[in-house]
């Protein structure tokens, strides 16, 4: 009868240990994930612009600070300020749902008119008011842990940025690993970043500015909002602008603007649509492009994980997660 080598029963002993406290880990630390992606994405867009500080004769304690306060100036008082006019909307609607879902209600009679069919009298407004009053109240997300997951980003940013070879010292040492391998998930981590940290909202804000030249020209209401809308359409495959144009066509269509309404459907869908594919073959053509599929199921884990910034994220960590696999794959896979 042959026995199990006491050696790995120990190992495999310490693997479950390993396991266990590492689960226990990312479980604790999960709502503030994003501050963890958060810093491994400002850090592979600021180690160039650091390294040359450095370079330069710059303090790399006055260095760091001065990337951390461009940051927060360009990168994340615009996403907050985003997030607070959002977050207003989304109240208002909440509060005035039942409103709205009349209104909606009314026009969709006037459509029965011309098609024939009866939708109105199987909708119960009410209930489909409480409905949308609750997802919307529940977009916005706990204060305490968005400020607490930009503490712990800024905190780790701080400390990848002061101690940039000690880092790479200790992903060689700790990471089990072939330092090829390493190397592999390092390039790869930034080129996903780029892609998905700049080259997907760069492509969102252009779409957004040209569908925000449609609302001033047609005169609709809260045009800065819309643009932010067609934005945030922009990054989700299969959607695209038509978050922003929908919304804005119908409500404008019910408050009686047929003129402006349509005009800004018209434009939406044949300026605002036709120019999606160019922008993004100008500036992807410049930055790797990340399939549709990925994004999108990025999209539909990270927004419920992250909220509102699991649109950069999501993708983001659905892309390292297909890349652990491919180092796995080149790692211990049999070679053919």
């Amino acid at each position: 009868m042959k026995y199990i080598s006491q050696k790995i029963i120990n190992q495999l002993f310490l693997l479950l240990v390993i396991i266990c406290i590492a689960g226990l880990l990312v479980f604790e630390m999960a709502p503030y994930l994003s501050g963890v992606l958060g810093a491994i994405t400002i850090y592979v867009l600021l180690r160039k612009p650091m390294k040359k500080l450095v370079s330069k004769g710059w303090n790399p304690v006055l260095s760091a600070i001065v990337l951390l306060l461009l940051s927060i100036i360009c990168i994340l008082i615009p996403i907050s300020g985003i997030i607070l006019m959002i977050g207003n909307k989304v109240s208002n609607l909440g509060k005035n749902s039942q409103e709205i879902i009349d209104i909606l209600k009314n026009q969709l009679e006037k459509l029965e008119y011309y098609l024939g069919f009866d939708l109105s009298s199987q909708i119960d407004t009410s209930q489909l008011s409480t409905f949308v009053s609750d997802k919307l109240q529940s977009v916005a997300g706990s204060t305490f842990e968005i400020v607490l997951s930009v503490f712990i980003m800024y905190f780790l940013l701080y400390y990848m940025l002061t101690n940039r070879r000690k880092l790479r010292e200790t992903l060689y040492e700790y990471i089990p690993l072939a330092k090829d391998n390493i190397k592999i998930i390092s390039e790869d981590v930034v080129s996903m970043v780029r892609s998905n940290a700049i080259g997907i909202p760069l492509v969102a804000i252009a779409q957004g500015i040209i569908a925000i030249i449609g609302f001033f020209i047609f005169g609709i209401e809260n045009p800065v909002f819309w643009f932010v809308m067609v934005t945030i359409g922009s990054m989700i495959p299969f959607v695209g602008g038509m978050l922003g144009i929908i919304p804005a066509f119908i409500l404008t269509l019910a408050n009686g603007d047929a003129f402006q309404a349509w005009g800004i459907l018209l434009y939406g869908i044949i300026i605002v649509g036709s120019t999606d594919n160019l922008i993004r073959l100008f500036f992807l053509k410049r930055i790797d492009n990340v399939h549709p599929l990925i994004t999108l199921i990025g999209v539909i884990i990270g927004v419920p994980l992250f909220g509102f910034i699991g649109l950069i994220f999501g993708p983001l960590l659905l892309s390292l997660f297909l890349l652990i696999i491919k180092i796995y794959k080149n790692e211990y896979g049999e070679k053919i």
